[in-house]
């Protein structure tokens, strides 16, 4: 009843064991996947860090240097994806309209500009910020689009052909919050996760990458800000989980 009438069910094993389609929605129904988004994106940062082209631990002042003109200059990529860049929403995000930006660089150095709850890596605040300028690197390092770039890199592969984060009205795509999946799609990338980084025998994230976005980045000591969905589990990389140990479940 909290979902409403349209919901897609499915359960997967080895193979898929259980689907179940109710309302107006099937299994191939793109819709909004809300902060679902955040792992697409931190899986996307974590097929240029195989790459080299890009790691965890590089300062975002390294690709956007607005970050250390204005005193931020230790924000890290890492501290972007598990939400440690200690930066204010209020005034940033909140204030600023996405139609105001022509690019994701230009949104993050307005973010560079907004005072700090915190110095960088002190406070788990959940926000948009961090996937946002994440993204932002990301575009600087290759000179091509987000959107684009998460098509071609991973969706393409992973044969998610109804996702996207392109918007209709053709305004500044939101890496934080803003894709579209269908249930079938989002299987598609939970499979490869599950298979540590493989999908039909392509290696599409490596078995390093896919252990690191399962690894805990929070402590219940620096966890100042957590939605009501977020509250009793941890964080990693774009994904909140459930600490089991060794295998920690995002």
């Amino acid at each position: 009843k909290p979902l409403g009438n349209n919901v897609v069910a499915m359960v997967w094993t080895d193979t898929l064991v259980y689907k179940r389609e109710l309302g107006d929605f099937d299994s191939k129904t793109p819709a909004p996947i809300a902060d679902a988004s955040k792992w697409l994106t931190a899986a996307l940062v974590m097929i240029f860090v195989d790459e080299k082209k890009i790691s965890l631990d590089d300062k975002v002042s390294k690709y956007i240097p607005d970050f250390e003109l204005y005193a931020k200059n230790y924000i890290t990529i890492r501290h972007c994806l598990s939400h440690y860049t200690g930066i204010k929403e209020s005034g940033s995000k909140g204030l600023f309209g996405k139609k105001k930006f022509e690019t994701l660089k230009e949104e993050a150095e307005a973010f560079a500009r907004t005072e700090i709850h915190a110095n960088a890596g002190e406070q788990f605040r959940y926000s948009d910020i961090g996937p946002i300028i994440a993204a932002a690197c990301l575009e600087v390092v290759t000179k091509k689009k987000f959107d684009m770039l998460i098509k071609q890199r991973l969706f393409n592969p992973l044969g998610m052909r109804k996702s996207t984060f392109s918007s209709l009205d053709g305004s500044l795509c939101d890496p934080a919050g803003g894709a579209q999946s269908s249930a079938d799609d989002y299987l598609h990338f939970l499979q490869m996760l599950l298979n540590n980084g493989k999908y039909r025998g392509a290696q599409i994230l490596s078995e390093a990458s896919v252990k690191e976005m399962r690894k805990m980045e929070t402590t219940p000591e620096t966890m100042k800000y957590i939605p009501k969905i977020g509250q009793g589990f941890s964080y990693a990389l774009g994904s909140w989980m459930i600490d089991e140990g060794k295998d920690n479940v995002a």
